[in-house]
């Protein structure tokens, strides 16, 4: 796994569906939706299956291997 990418939000949170589009982790809603009820994305070292889930700064996100933190604009 290679280092962790910085992905700046503009409030002081954003939803764990909405990250992953931002951060180009997935291309569609509808993607995110599928892959989490898979349990295949997960949230600083645990997996996560809220789509809803309140991402703050420092929170690390992973999928398939590419990681990415939420970032203070």
């Amino acid at each position: 796994m290679s280092d962790p990418t910085d992905v700046p939000i503009r409030d002081d949170s954003i939803r764990l569906g909405q990250f992953l589009k931002l951060a180009n982790l997935i291309e569609s809603g509808s993607e995110a939706k599928g892959l989490i009820a898979e349990g295949l994305v997960r949230v600083n070292d645990e997996v996560e299956l809220r789509r809803g889930r309140q991402l703050r700064t420092g929170d690390l996100v992973t999928v398939a291997g590419h990681t990415a933190r939420v970032v203070a604009a």
